[in-house]
């Protein structure tokens, strides 16, 4: 087995980007893509179905390898080697239905690293009350919810404590006020040194990130802070939504 690839500390972008493509078939998910996401913050990718956002955060965390271009996540240039400083939650839940809450929690934190038993089962607890299901550590997932599902999910990416963590999707079918929680905690996590990558198409997630990339057909197509974005679209007191269907426009010429 190959040693993992040692992280670049000082490097001052959890991830650099240079003119990444990736096709399935004839099918073109991303076209030269530049992108950098400063360390200790929370990045946001939006944009539609279709614009990209999943292949490339499978593309991040090492799930699937760039044909032509580069990317360094926490400075080396194959994610998968760092899979203990990485948190990932997909888009479906990949959770063992059989298993209890607590059971799913376990494996994912072994897989991890944590090793010692103590501190394992405790770091489980605190995760699981994270989310608001310590209650319901011993129920099989199969018994649970749609949204409490993908509460569990999120417990998974998060068990480790990771330096990166990248969360496609991760807010869909949440009470609104568990999604307050959740940014609240996301937030906590930047402050204290973590890189979060989040995905969504909701303006809403939006409006929480730190900066953003609005994706479409496979290109960024404008990147900054919130505030900078509306700016940029003429629109400062306007919505995001408003300032991405600018940069469509502009980008199609209308």
């Amino acid at each position: 087995m190959k040693p993992a690839q040692k992280t670049d500390c000082d490097q001052p972008n959890a991830i650099e980007i240079e003119g990444l493509s990736f096709a399935f078939g004839k099918t073109v998910a991303l076209r030269s893509l530049s992108l950098a996401v400063p360390r200790g913050i929370t990045f946001g990718l939006l944009g539609p179905n279709g614009s990209g956002k999943t292949t490339l955060i499978r593309l991040m965390v090492g799930l699937l390898l760039p044909q032509s271009g580069s990317i360094r996540v926490l400075g080396a240039t194959t994610p998968h080697t760092l899979s203990r400083l990485i948190g990932y939650m997909p888009q479906l839940p990949a959770l063992y239905l059989d298993l209890s809450v607590e059971e799913n929690l376990d494996f994912f934190a072994r897989i991890y690293g944590l090793d010692r038993g103590k501190e394992r089962r405790e770091r489980i607890r605190q995760t699981l009350e994270l989310v608001e299901l310590w209650e319901r550590h011993r129920d099989p997932v199969f018994r649970l919810s749609g949204g409490m599902r993908q509460r569990v999910s999120l417990a998974c990416a998060l068990v480790h404590k990771p330096a990166l963590l990248v969360l496609d999707e991760p807010t869909v079918g949440l009470d609104p006020e568990v999604r307050v929680g959740f940014w609240e905690h996301f937030h906590s996590l930047a402050r204290n040194g973590a890189t979060l990558i989040i995905s969504s198409h909701t303006m809403d997630d939006a409006a929480h990130c730190d900066r953003l990339a609005f994706l479409r057909m496979g290109d960024v197509i404008a990147e900054g802070t919130p505030g900078d974005l509306r700016k940029a679209a003429g629109r400062p007191d306007g919505s995001l939504e408003d300032a991405f269907l600018y940069f469509v426009r502009r980008g199609a010429g209308t």
